[in-house]
């Protein structure tokens, strides 16, 4: 195991009606005036942002609100909230919705302090060093943004989709009330537990050794995902199998299962091109990535993923044959994601394999390399991206 700093101070608040604490919490953490950031019609429609918004007047504390959050957040919206924001001294974002809209209000807390482009942050010209305070509404477990210091944002010139991280925009508080996940379509759903999935994977597939309690803990989340995804597809209204799920989903990117071991993000990248080329939901295209980026790589490790095979899947571990075992548990993963409605292929997921020349140029390897399990070059993208083409 290697040495670590793990900090992860955002207060989570779990449970029934828990968005009705938005305006204690809000003033707990110093808020005086609020932007309330929010995505589609639908929380308005439910009543959730009424809740919140008559949350934050019962202390007495202003806001103004800001929806039209897309999936695959736009930097547009960015700049429009970093005007709104600036103009009205905010001094405290409030998100209501899902990763997307986490992210977006991220991007913006560290716009209005920032006397340059957001974007800087963005493309590595600049650092986080300030950032208003955020806390969040979850509706959608999946991206673990409510719990991370990242986010990701799409340039709509060029749709360039790039992250940026700091522990500074971790959120005060996050409020997770699984009750406001019970109406997500099942498409929605299972793009957002292959999302956790993925985040669970990246930290699993490491070349550190002897790390037993992290290997164990992303063992269980995944179990978990194998067993709650399937059961709030068929019945939407179970309330502790979305609880069990919505957790997972923050417990997987807040790094308590990736510390003190290497991780390996190059799936996460490869899909970004995928989605800010066809603007398809994130979970989708990593559902198409990930098994076809193990399928290139497992030789590398062919005894983890054997692990991963027989741990997670319940295969048969065949010590004569390793490579059989390991192959078995990517088969396993694939006919997963088949089974909650996952695309797993390029026709599936509406892409080209025309395109991989723009997706890997996109990628922006150049002649060089980049990962942590295994390291690519643009030739390897293009043949991992070759593999989804026609995967099963």
């Amino acid at each position: 195991m290697e040495n670590f700093n793990f900090y992860s101070p955002t207060e989570f608040v779990f449970g029934k009606e828990t968005e009705n604490e938005c305006g204690r919490l809000v003033r707990k953490y110093g808020g005086t005036k609020v932007l309330v950031h929010y995505g589609s019609g639908s929380a308005v429609k439910s009543g959730l942002l009424g809740r919140v918004t008559q949350s934050l007047e019962k202390e007495n504390i202003p806001y103004v609100t800001l929806g039209g959050v897309q999936p695959n957040p736009r930097d547009t919206k960015v700049y429009e909230g970093i005007e709104l924001c600036r103009s009205e001294n905010v001094d405290f974002i409030l998100s209501v919705g899902g990763g997307s809209c986490i992210d977006s209000s991220k991007a913006i807390s560290i716009g209005v302090p920032y006397s340059g482009d957001f974007w800087d942050f963005y493309t590595d010209k600049a650092h986080i060093t300030n950032a208003l305070p955020i806390g969040t509404v979850l509706t959608i477990a999946a991206a673990g943004s409510e719990g991370s210091g990242s986010s990701v944002i799409t340039k709509e010139e060029g749709m360039l989709k790039r992250d940026a991280g700091s522990d500074l925009i971790r959120p005060k508080f996050s409020v997770l009330n699984p009750q406001l996940t019970q109406t997500l379509p099942a498409y929605q759903t299972g793009c957002g537990a292959t999302d956790i999935m993925a985040h669970v994977f990246e930290r699993y597939f490491t070349n550190t050794k002897e790390v037993e309690v992290t290997d164990r803990l992303c063992e269980a989340l995944l179990l978990t995902m194998i067993k709650e995804t399937p059961r709030v597809i068929a019945d939407p209204d179970n309330y502790e199998a979305r609880a069990n799920i919505m957790w997972a989903g923050t417990v997987a990117h807040n790094d308590i299962v990736g510390v003190g071991r290497s991780q390996d993000w190059n799936s996460h990248g490869i899909e970004h091109e995928l989605s800010g080329l066809y603007d398809c939901a994130h979970g989708a295209g990593l559902a198409v990535v990930m098994p076809s980026w193990m399928e290139y790589v497992y030789r590398h490790d062919v005894m983890r993923f054997a692990k991963a095979a027989v741990r997670v899947w319940g295969c048969q571990m065949n010590f004569d044959a390793p490579e059989e075992t390991a192959l078995e548990g990517i088969r396993c993963f694939r006919r997963f994601l088949s089974s909650i409605g996952m695309p797993v292929n390029f026709e599936q997921l509406g892409a080209k394999e025309e395109d991989i020349p723009v997706l890997v140029e996109k990628f922006g390897l150049g002649d060089g390399k980049t990962g942590g399990f295994v390291a690519l070059s643009s030739s390897d993208v293009a043949a991992i991206l070759k593999i989804a083409v026609t995967a099963n």
